[in-house]
């Protein structure tokens, strides 16, 4: 998003005086200022402690600092009010960096310095379900249109006046993007305008939104730095991101946080939200019981239960697989599983197993690790393994899930299911499988944002982290 001029006048007033060094003063104090957005876009308080791609991605440039300069530093975090609090905190010094999805535009350019982009993203105006949609900007005559003030949004629809020159609109300084988002499911706005990550993703949680007219076309994100100050911090994030492409960081981070936004299922998505009301409550205490005994967030383990009943302990599939979790009768059995159809059985069953698999995947870095133990929860851990084998043998890693869920289809292609042990498999499916997963466990972290479960968790054990003091 970008800013605009006569708000950035207000804040962005400098002396002539000599540029102090910012990499300098970094690596003396041991402190790296980052101001930034909360959102989940951005940065957002997850399951797991800080979590959102810009957080991802300043970890990572923290981590890169440190092996270059051979000195540790601390991230401090700081949360800006609105577009104006974010340019005014890094001009005014206090931070040394904006990270939070800033689109770089020219007029930007005069008063902040940009590093390099990392992603494109268009600008869509969002409408309602059912409400009418626009086909034009003339369309919006007399309709309520609500956009953040001081952002990109601004300027682009002030761009488009010389050809509509009717066209209106309010500019709100006191809200967020998920506000206006909501503002426009719940009909109290006709129209508001949002980047495509921002609509992707929120569209989950507001399944009624949909995307009228296009706006702007590969819009460049980046971080901001202080125009006046040193530029040796700023050419060192270009070396951190030049780095983060070529080795897949950037894709990774990119794969966690919209993979699963790329597939949109309407009717499922308003069919989770009524079933996370008429029936999650019915096992939510068994669900946390299983998933405090077996060290798992209890949302995804509901994700799970979801994915394989709809939360339905009498559910039974054409392959003979029944229960809330849909467990085989050898794995029930293994587990002591007496009746599958019990919802708390199945449920104890089904947490247990998930952590017996997600245990075999120990040295795999997360996110992966977990999409992997998904993956072999749907189609068993030897097709797996032979997945994981196909990327070695076509030089893709196999740890890494974004190669795994391209090798998983092959296991149906007797080319390459006759030279691997666990022979064919329906390798298509537990691709689906783990963005479907993925998707529910999304949407149930943001319905239950402030149940951040104390006790450890299979990826905080993994990361060697315990969960942090709410900052947010």
């Amino acid at each position: 998003m970008r800013i605009a001029t006569a708000v950035l006048l207000g804040v962005l007033v400098s002396t002539c005086s000599t540029p102090p060094d910012t990499l300098e003063e970094v690596l003396e104090s041991g402190q790296l200022r980052v101001v930034t957005r909360v959102g989940p876009t951005t940065y957002y308080r997850g399951p797991f402690g800080n979590e959102g791609p810009e957080y991802e991605l300043v970890e990572g440039f923290r981590d890169f600092l440190e092996r270059k300069y051979n000195r540790p530093l601390q991230i401090d975090y700081q949360l800006a009010d609105g577009l104006h609090g974010l340019f005014s905190q890094l001009n005014t010094g206090n931070a040394h960096i904006a990270a939070a999805g800033l689109t770089i535009t020219p007029d930007r350019e005069r008063y902040v310095r940009f590093g390099p982009d990392y992603q494109q993203v268009s600008q869509y105006l969002v409408y309602r379900l059912n409400s009418g949609r626009p086909h034009s900007l003339d369309d919006l005559s007399g309709k309520r249109l609500e956009v953040l003030a001081g952002s990109s949004f601004v300027t682009a629809l002030e761009s488009k006046r010389g050809d509509h020159p009717q066209l209106v609109w309010s500019e709100n300084p006191h809200t967020t993007i998920g506000d206006l988002l909501l503002a426009v499911q719940t009909r109290e706005l006709d129209y508001t305008v949002v980047d495509s990550t921002d609509f992707y993703v929120h569209r989950y949680y507001m399944p009624d939104l949909r995307k009228a007219i296009k706006l702007t076309s590969a819009d460049k994100l980046a971080w901001a730095f202080d125009l006046h100050g040193s530029d040796r911090l700023t050419a060192d994030a270009h070396a951190y991101f030049n780095e983060i492409k070529n080795n897949g960081l950037l894709e990774r981070v990119q794969e966690r946080y919209y993979g699963h936004t790329e597939r949109f299922d309407y009717v499922g998505t308003r069919t989770f939200k009524r079933h996370y009301k008429s029936r999650l409550p019915d096992y939510l205490d068994t669900f946390k019981q299983a998933a405090d005994l077996n060290g798992v967030d209890w949302r995804l383990l509901a994700a799970i239960g979801y994915q394989e009943s709809h939360w339905n302990p009498d559910a039974v599939s054409p392959t003979g697989v029944a229960g809330l979790m849909m467990l085989t009768r050898a794995t029930a059995g293994g587990l002591g599983v007496e009746d599958r159809r019990n919802a708390k059985q199945s449920i104890d069953a089904g947490a247990e197993y998930f952590a017996q698999l997600y245990n075999r995947f120990e040295a795999i870095p997360e996110p992966d690790r977990t999409w992997l133990a998904l993956a072999a929860y749907n189609i068993g851990y030897g097709h797996v393994l032979d997945a994981r084998h196909l990327a070695v043998r076509l030089g893709r890693d196999p740890d890494r899930w974004l190669d795994i869920q391209d090798m998983l289809p092959l296991l149906a292609d007797r080319e390459y299911y006759s030279t691997v042990r666990h022979g064919y498999a329906r390798g298509w499916a537990p691709v689906r499988y783990v963005q479907n997963v993925r998707t529910y466990y999304e949407i149930l972290s943001w319905l239950t944002p402030n149940e951040i479960k104390p006790s450890e968790m299979l990826i905080q054990a993994a990361r060697g982290e315990q969960p942090e003091s709410a900052t947010l």
